[in-house]
């Protein structure tokens, strides 16, 4: 099997992943340095959405949480994830997996370069209703649900989608 980096999507999925790690990041340095978080750590933005100023040392729901110098674990795990994504997207030609794709690169991207700059993942969004409350998020995260969504929507579909 020869070791393929381009193939006939991949610009296709890099657009998808410059758009969602630039999103990223673009969005937490604006909430980072525009947000006064104030005493309480939260700002109420909508009566289901708030700001919330919270770093993970973990993965999802903060389980697996690192030391002060064990963040590279994790980062690392995601620049290889990036990667291995990378290299399934040299490899494929339909549009949507290739977008799917490169939302996973991207946003796994985004959660390493907050590890590597923080020591953790600056999480933001808090979303509630009728007292639940979900897990507090960024848009890494969004873009990270909404590839594994298309792919599996993708794979429903037989592959399908061009």
């Amino acid at each position: 099997m020869k070791l393929r980096l381009a193939g006939p999507r991949t610009l296709y999925g890099a657009g998808f992943a410059l758009a969602a790690l630039v999103i990223d990041q673009a969005s937490k340095l604006a909430v980072l340095h525009g947000v006064d978080f104030g005493d309480a750590g939260i700002v109420h933005i909508t009566p289901f959405l708030d700001f919330v100023e919270a770093w993970n040392t973990g993965i999802s729901y903060g389980l697996f949480a690192q030391g002060p110098h064990g963040w590279w674990i994790l980062g690392g795990v995601k620049v290889i994830a990036a990667v291995l994504f990378w290299l399934w997207l040299a490899r494929v030609d339909r549009r949507l997996e290739a977008a799917a794709l490169g939302l996973l690169i991207g946003g796994a991207l985004g959660n390493a370069i907050d590890r590597g700059l923080y020591g953790a993942v600056f999480d933001f969004v808090s979303l509630h209703a009728f007292g639940f409350y979900w897990y507090i998020f960024n848009l890494s995260d969004v873009a990270i649900v909404a590839g594994v969504g298309l792919l599996l929507y993708d794979s429903v579909r037989g592959g399908a989608a061009n």
